[in-house]
C-alpha cells in the first residue's frame, strides 16, 4: 500500500514522505489515526511542493538544531510531580510535563511529540529523554524527577 505521511511516524518517515507499508498497517493504524492518506497523482504534487520546500527550510534549520542541542543539553531540568512517602509517582511524567519543564528552566519550546522516553516514568529521580530536533540532529535531554 503506498501512502502519504500527514505527521512525522518514528521509524518510518516524516510528514509529506511517500512511503510504501503493509495493507493491514496502512489500514488499521496509520490512516485511522490521521498520520497518513492514500497516495494519487494529486497528491504527489502537493508532496513535492512540500518537500521542496522543506529542503529550502532543513539547510538553515541544521545549524538551528545543533544549536538548541548544546541548550538542552547544557539546561538542567527539574520536572515536579505528586508523588507519595516511598516516591512513587501518583500517575507518571508525560512528554508534556517535560516540554513544560525545559521552558520553565529556560530552556526553548519543544514540541511534546519530538521527545522519546524509554519507559515509563513512575518514581522520583534521574531520567534521560531523547529529544529529535532535526531528521540529522538528536539532543540527550537529562531531568530529575522532583516532588511538587
Amino acid at each position: 500500500m503506498k501512502l502519504i505521511l500527514t505527521h512525522e511516524v518514528t521509524g518510518l518517515g516524516a510528514a509529506g514522505d511517500i512511503v510504501e507499508v503493509k495493507d493491514g498497517y496502512g489500514r488499521n493504524f496509520l490512516m485511522p489515526r490521521g498520520l497518513a492518506t492514500p497516495w494519487t497523482k494529486g497528491g504527489q504534487k502537493q508532496v513535492d511542493a512540500l518537500t521542496k520546500g522543506r529542503e529550502v527550510r532543513e539547510i538553515k534549520d541544521l545549524d538551528t538544531a545543533k544549536g538548541v542541542k548544546g541548550q538542552l543539553e547544557a539546561t538542567s531540568v527539574k520536572v515536579p510531580a505528586k508523588s507519595g512517602q516511598s516516591g512513587r509517582l501518583f500517575g507518571a511524567v508525560s512528554n508534556g510535563d517535560i516540554a513544560a519543564a525545559v521552558k520553565a528552566a529556560g530552556g526553548p519550546e519543544l514540541d511534546k511529540r519530538k521527545i522519546e522516553v524509554k519507559q515509563a516514568i513512575k518514581t522520583l529521580g534521574s531520567y534521560e529523554a531523547t529529544v529529535r530536533l532535526h531528521p540529522e540532529v538528536a539532543a540527550t535531554l537529562k531531568f530529575e524527577v522532583v516532588p511538587a
